[in-house]
């Protein structure tokens, strides 16, 4: 890039302006149908795969009981923030409707997959298919399609954070670039406060470093837009805990302990579910949905390397550089620039996807497929670059061949998301049917339950509260699943719950009446 920076003195300002990776000014209607097509695909899928109908899960409850068809609120813990309560409020605030509010949020996670995708169809106007067929390599992993109707935060932190970095991209970055930079940013450090500070250090250090991207405009933008999303946490956190410090404290009890380790193995055994693996000891991983991961690093690489090519020549005088490109034609040299510039985007998404991942991997006790949403976004986008230089350049037997792989691909992802979608919609029925035993048996609102780490949820459907560790009141009845009850309560009535998902569910209640809802000390 230097050398083409020295000529572009010496060239006529039309060709000089190629060189220091101007894009287009406009794209045309016809750059924009791949992506258009890969969200339609998302949509779709989606709308197909994860049902309309499928009842909240305990997150969303969370979320969506801040409103009064929701009621009563359910605790809000350390780690929990407002942006999912904001996204859902245009329906939820005064709608109970779950079909209602999942189309809401199909629409939602449509719009945001293009708006976060779509700044990168300047970056890569020489290859606009590539950004079409990103969003679709990350808009087919199954935890995607899953989360398309569901009032969680992590596709809209990556969503946020992939615009962001794409704006970032931008040769001559305008104030409606520096805005976008931000609310990037702030969307995603609303959403998820770590997500957004740790993809801001290396957007910082590369508008620090690199002479192309150093401008106070870019650093004032991702500054700008990480404070502006994190501010409402920090309120937050004086007003509720006490201070920031307090409140990461709070949260990483909640979490079990955010420390030094290796979180690697917990998020490989949740590939193929469950959508949160705590603990993940009993859990096992199918190797088939390992597919995506022995994938995507050869396609990174290949994506690297294809684009590496035209600016390979090193080691040479300044004086022969200057020679030889003097000779090249204007579109070689153009071709050159903007080869350079697009490898140094794609190495900035790598080192933005590697700083969303590293905390989930190293700090985190536990996994959850949606953690890295924001890695898989940005990734997909050099996957997609090599993908598609591998179709370039292969043969026809191998071009089928790249078709197979991604048929295959497809043949694992569909179906999880199908078979989790399938698997939460019964365990979540479950809380229903243990309802009904509860009403079946007297234990009616206002009521305390105890049980395992299901009752909250269970509480919430009933009508009840949950009881907490260490609470010493008399639950008007315990919820268990393959547990034996304490010794205080051996001599409760069993009532099996029948035609549960999850087999083994136990509805247990006071010998007497009298002894429901109490709120004395009568365990001993």
């Amino acid at each position: 890039m230097a050398v083409t920076t020295r000529l572009s003195g010496r060239l006529p300002s039309r060709l000089s302006g190629r060189l220091s990776g101007r894009l287009p000014s406009r794209l045309s209607a016809r750059d924009d149908l791949p992506l258009l097509a890969a969200c339609a695909a998302f949509a779709l899928l989606s709308l197909t795969l994860v049902p309309l109908t499928l009842t909240l899960g305990w997150d969303e409850i969370v979320y969506a009981s801040r409103f009064p068809p929701y009621a009563p609120a359910t605790p809000f813990s350390a780690p929990r923030t407002r942006g999912v309560p904001l996204l859902i409020s245009p329906v939820a605030a005064w709608s109970d409707s779950t079909v209602l509010l999942r189309v809401w949020l199909t629409l939602l996670s449509t719009a945001a997959l293009y708006l976060g995708f779509r700044p990168w169809l300047r970056v890569l106007a020489h290859r606009p298919a590539a950004v079409g067929v990103a969003a679709g390599l990350y808009g087919s992993l199954w935890f995607a399609l899953f989360y398309a109707n569901a009032a969680m935060p992590n596709h809209y932190t990556a969503m946020g954070i992939t615009a962001a970095v794409g704006l970032f991209l931008s040769a001559s970055p305008g104030r409606l670039a520096h805005a976008g930079i931000a609310a990037g940013l702030a969307v995603a450090a609303l959403m998820r406060p770590n997500d957004g500070a740790a993809v801001a250090l290396p957007l910082l250090v590369a508008a620090l470093l690199v002479p192309a991207w150093r401008t106070w405009g870019r650093v004032l933008a991702v500054v700008g837009g990480v404070v502006a999303g994190l501010l409402p946490w920090v309120v937050e956190a004086y007003v509720r805990f006490g201070g920031v410090r307090e409140r990461l404290t709070a949260a990483s009890d909640v979490q079990g302990g955010l420390r030094p380790l290796a979180a690697i193995e917990a998020q490989f055994t949740a590939l193929d579910g469950p959508l949160l693996c705590r603990p993940c000891g009993a859990d096992q991983l199918r190797i088939v949905a390992a597919e995506w991961w022995i994938l995507l690093p050869l396609l990174v690489a290949a994506g690297l390397w294809a684009t590496g090519r035209a600016s390979g020549a090193t080691g040479r005088t300044e004086q022969t550089e200057q020679t030889e490109q003097m000779k090249r034609t204007e579109d070689g040299l153009a071709d050159t620039a903007r080869e350079v510039a697009t490898r140094r985007a794609l190495w900035l998404a790598v080192a933005v996807a590697s700083a969303a991942a590293l905390p989930y991997l190293l700090l985190v006790p536990y996994g959850a497929p949606r953690f890295l949403l924001p890695t898989h976004a940005l990734l997909a986008i050099p996957a997609a670059l090599g993908l598609l230089a591998l179709a370039d350049r292969a043969k026809r037997a191998v071009t089928v061949a790249i078709a197979a792989l991604l048929v295959a691909h497809l043949a694992v992802q569909l179906p999880l998301a199908f078979g989790n979608a399938h698997i939460q919609a019964g365990a979540r029925g479950d809380w229903a049917r243990i309802t009904d035993v509860l009403y079946e048996h007297g234990v009616r609102a206002p009521c305390l339950l105890e049980g395992n780490a299901s009752v909250i949820p269970i509480a919430y459907v009933s009508g009840c509260s949950a009881a907490h560790q260490g609470d010493r009141r008399q639950p008007a009845a315990l919820v268990l699943r393959g547990k034996e009850p304490p010794r205080w309560a051996r001599d409760w009535r069993r009532h099996p719950v029948p035609d549960t998902y999850a087999p083994g569910w136990t509805v247990l209640v006071p010998p007497t009446t009298a002894l429901r809802n109490t709120s004395t000390d009568m365990r001993s």
